[in-house]
Parts: structure tokens; sequence; C-alpha cells
């Protein structure tokens, strides 16, 4: 038996798919509260569907909340549920369209159909149309929005024990044949504000000019990243890669920012560039140098022993003497620690965080520039079953360093961590490591996210990684000094698309109703319906009217019969088919 799916449960389906994944939105988006707004309004107008116009009304919302929905959630999951949303949606009004006929399989099979027609298009409007950055990607301030990961504030004295997250940060991959980095420092953030507790970030990530900032289309040595919601936009890069997109900046102190929401999954690409480093050289200002009077005595007292040695860089090489000559321990579950001179002198037990506060703040007591940075240490490769490694970052990555300003070097990288006792731990990546191997070892949900992370990052790398930067290049690379003709050839082949569309549609598919085609083929015989008449009474009406074709008529009465209400299989369906059309153009051939 046909198996008919009727349109209010393919649309009820169809709308509790939207909701399911408007859930996965983040309310500090702006986009949020529209598409929020009208997946509600969709699900309200279903229930008091009533009309044809409902219907198309209905699919209509809904084919809108699924674009508003992939403009926001563009991983592969996502995607794939907007794919079956859009197939669900075309399908119900496919199915009142054509009044019934079709199974649910025949209906599916019709409307895959449909987008194939359409898809010479979107590929015109993907390649050609020129990008914009979106302009209604905007955070909101929301206090109630909790999302993980780092802070703005770095106070390692207000934590006691800090619990390992093994949640996702970041994942990258690298070009085919190049060596993927595990073992690097991947900076996010750069505290230079101390009050003599804690560590501030306070710069405003304001864009530079479109001048200053440059494109670089090179897809030499690229790094695809993908990237948790976090509060902060800054992002983990490896501190000389350059960004590609004009909505991408480094920001003086050597922070990469990208435009947009943080509050939401976000991807970008990074290539080689040596200018990206432009960072290390800039000199230190007077907050980079500063240090609050009469707050820490002891540790003031020591950093002043250090300003007797010539030069920036011995008195590193002091500090550094000085604490391995300590009884430091590091360890997750410091506890309650007053200041850094209760620090550096009672307790000596912490985590890298205190160790970059104490180190940062010795140097500016020892007339260093110095400041705190944080961000990921190491990273675990993953190699998934089919595709390329990737590196994977979870939170327990996060890491605390320093970085000193030395004449004729720049900013440099130190990383006190690695000056203490090593047999509690050397820090976040290492714990990252041990709950990797364990997960390895005994968790399959963990093997198969990891596997799923590859598919999705190969998605962001080969559909997502076609942005503004690579289609400017791919463009300059096709039309060359000819750029300026692109709005001709792209209207000409959008018009070419839609005619090949369109004919695939009348020729091929066959999407007029065979009801449709018979009244064409009755009104050619000069028979018009009157009110309340059914195609029976009026194929008997025409016979009357033409007894000369009155068995053509009567065969095609009773196919269109079997057709609206037999329980035909799909084979069955399409000899039916078959024998309505040999009657029309036997009947339009005798007319």
């Amino acid at each position: 038996m046909i198996r008919r799916l009727p349109f209010s449960r393919l649309a009820w389906f169809t709308s509790l798919l939207l909701l399911l994944q408007s859930l996965a939105l983040n309310w500090s988006v702006v986009l949020t509260w529209p598409t929020w707004a009208l997946a509600i309004c969709t699900v309200l107008k279903l229930r008091e569907c009533r009309r044809p116009f409902d219907r198309r009304l209905v699919a209509l919302l809904q084919l809108l909340t699924a674009g508003l929905l992939a403009a926001q959630l563009q991983e592969l999951l996502p995607s794939i549920l907007q794919l079956i949303s859009v197939v669900a949606a075309l399908a119900g009004l496919l199915g009142h369209e054509l009044g019934g006929l079709h199974s649910f399989r025949g209906l599916v099979k019709r409307t895959l159909q449909l987008l194939l027609a359409v898809l010479p298009l979107a590929v015109v409007l993907f390649l050609l149309v020129p990008r914009i950055s979106p302009i209604w990607t905007v955070d909101l301030k929301m206090n109630g929005v909790a999302v993980t990961g780092l802070s703005a504030d770095l106070d390692p004295f207000s934590i006691a024990e800090l619990v390992s997250v093994n949640g996702s940060a970041a994942r990258m991959t690298v070009e085919e044949g190049a060596v993927l980095p595990t073992g690097g420092y991947w900076r996010v953030l750069v505290h230079e504000q101390f009050d003599g507790r804690r560590w501030q970030h306070s710069d405003a990530y304001d864009p530079p000019s479109l001048s200053s900032r440059g494109s670089r289309s090179s897809v030499e040595d690229s790094q695809w990243w993908v990237v948790e919601p976090s509060a902060i936009q800054a992002v983990p890069w490896d501190g000389h890669s350059a960004p590609v997109s004009r909505d991408q900046w480094v920001t003086p102190e050597g922070e990469l920012v990208l435009g947009g929401p943080s509050r939401q999954r976000r991807s970008f690409r990074l290539v080689s560039a040596e200018v990206a480093s432009a960072w290390k050289e800039r000199p230190p200002v007077a907050g980079e140098r500063q240090l609050p009077a009469d707050v820490l005595p002891r540790l003031t007292q020591l950093g002043h022993q250090f300003r007797s040695l010539p030069s920036d860089r011995e008195r590193l090489e002091a500090l550094e003497r000085w604490f391995r000559s300590q009884p430091f321990r590091y360890s997750l579950k410091p506890g309650a620690v007053k200041d850094l001179d209760v620090f550096l002198f009672d307790r000596q037990v912490g985590f890298c965080g205190h160790y970059a506060s104490a180190v940062a703040a010795l140097m500016r007591s020892a007339d260093v520039p110095a400041r705190v940075v944080s961000g990921y240490l190491g990273g675990q490769q993953v190699q998934p079953i089919g595709g390329s490694a990737y590196l994977d970052l979870r939170q327990s990555d996060a890491h605390a360093w320093v970085e000193v300003w030395l004449e004729g070097s720049g900013w440099q990288r130190v990383d006190p961590t690695l000056w203490i006792n090593r047999s509690a731990g050397a820090g976040g990546a290492e714990s990252a490591r041990v709950n990797g191997s364990l997960l390895s070892r005994g968790n399959w949900w963990q093997w198969l996210q990891w596997q799923w992370w590859g598919l999705d990052l190969a998605w962001v790398r080969w559909w997502l990684g076609f942005d503004q930067s690579s289609q400017r290049a791919w463009l300059q690379g096709l039309f060359g000094p000819q750029l300026r003709w692109l709005g001709l050839v792209g209207l000409g082949l959008g018009m070419m698309a839609l005619g090949l569309g369109w004919g695939a549609l009348r020729l091929r598919l066959g999407f007029r109703r065979p009801m449709d085609e018979g009244l064409r083929v009755l009104a050619r015989l000069g028979v018009e319906p009157k009110p309340g008449e059914t195609f029976l009474q009026l194929c008997r009406r025409a016979a009357g009217a033409h007894p000369d074709q009155a068995d053509l008529l009567s065969a095609m009465a009773a196919q269109q019969q079997l057709l609206s209400h037999a329980p035909l299989g799909e084979l069955q369906r399409q000899q039916v088919l078959r024998r309505l059309r040999h009657i029309r153009r036997s009947l339009v051939s005798r007319s």
C-alpha cells in the first residue's frame, strides 16, 4: 500500500526540528531573537492552518527560519539538520500542492529533484557573488550568559583548587603534508595591568584601519581553526602567523582578534607571514612597567636586589637562578594564599598562574618591563580514521606564562613553571595529556567525538574556508585584470542556471499535476469546468460534446481516478502516469 504523509505531519516535524536547532543558539547574539520569534510564529500559524495560503505561508516561514539558523550555526551537524529541515518543508509543501498523489518516498524524491534543479543557480551565486561581512552578528551584554574559557582577569589567589575542565577549547588542522605543531604556546590574552593581586586585560578591541590590516590570499602553510564560544574576542594563535580576512587583526600587544560575536563557535584561517610578528618589536608602555607601591614589600625588596646587574638579560638570569634554588612545587590544589609575598617566601606552592604572576611582578620590580600572557600549551594530536590529523586543545590545556622586554630582542617568552619542581606536574597541558591518554584507552564516546570533529574540521576547511579572501583570490585568478566584467558574467551565468533548472523541472521531472494537464487538454477541446463539477463529470460532458473521442476521455477519467484514490505502489503509479500521458497526447493529436 502507498503511504501518504499529510502536510500537517511533515510541517510539525519540520517545526520541531527547527526548534531543536534553535536551542543551540546563544541569547547574547542579536540574530538569535528574530530566529526564535520566527520559529514560534511558525508553530502558532501551523496550529490554525486551514487554507492553502496558510500552508504555503508556513512552508515559507520554515524556510526563512532554516536560513537564519544557517547564518549562525555553520558546523557540520547543524548543516545536516538544516538540510533535513529544508527537504521536509519543501516535501510538505509539494505534498499539499500535488494533492497527496505521492507517497512519502515519492515526495522526498521530487523534493531532492527540485533542490538539484536549483543547484546550478546556487553554485553560481556561491562562487561569483562577492561576500560581505555580516552586520547583524554582534554580542549583547548579557551577564546571565556563561561560557567556559579564559578570562580577561587573572587572579590565581582567589582559586583554592584548580578544577581541570576537559571541555573542548579549539581545534586546528594544517595543509596536507605539513607538520602539525603539538608542543606550542598558543597565546590568547595579554594582561598588562597589575594592582598587587590581579592581572587585568583592559585594551579595547578597536579594529585598525583597512589600509593597515592588509589582505593575504596565499594558502601555503595555512592553519584552519575552529574555536568554541568564549567571553572574549581574542582567539588562540602561534604569535607569528597572519589572518587572511579583513575582520580579523593582530593587536599591538600580540592578540589575534576576530570580529563578530564571541559567544558562538568561530572559524578562521591563518597563513605564514613575518609581518604578523611586529608586536614583538613594539616598545613597552607605561602600564607594562608599573608596580603598585607599598603592597608587596618582600617581593619589591628582592626585585630591587637585581637592579644592580647591568643588563635586563642578566637580571632575568639571576631571577631564574633564585627560583631554581627555592623548593617551589607545582600543585593544582595550592590552598588559599593571601598575596605574592606569602606565595614566594612562605607557601611556595602553586600552579602556572601563581608563578607567572610572581615572575612578572619581580621583573617589574627589577626595572624590566613584563606582562602576563594567558593561553594554551601543547594540545593533543588526533588522527581520525579518514581525513587529516588535527590538534585538539582542551580547556585543561590553559596555561599562563610571562613576556619580558629585553633590549635588542623585543618581547621574549619566559615560562616560570619550567624552573620549578616537576614532580607534581608541569602545567595544564600535562594534565590534559594525562586525561587524553586515559580517555583514548577507555572511553569509546571520546573516540567517536574525535572522529566526528575530524569530519567537522574538514567541513570548515573545504566549505566554510571559502571566505572573502579565498573568493577574492579565486576571482582574481579567474578574471585577472578583467574583474570589472564580473557583474555581467555573474548575471549571464545566473540566468543560464535559472533557465536550466526551470527547463529540467518542466521537461524531465514532471512537476505538473496530472489533473492540471488533463484540464489543459479539455480546454483545447472547448470544455471548461463548472463550479462543483468533478473531473469524472467533466470528462463525461466532454465525451457528449465529442463522441468520436469518448473512449479516450473515459480512459483518461478512469486513469485519473486510479491515480487519485487507488492504493498504488510507486511502480504502479508510474505505469498509470505513462498511460495518462499517452492518452493526453492522443487527444491533443485529434483535436
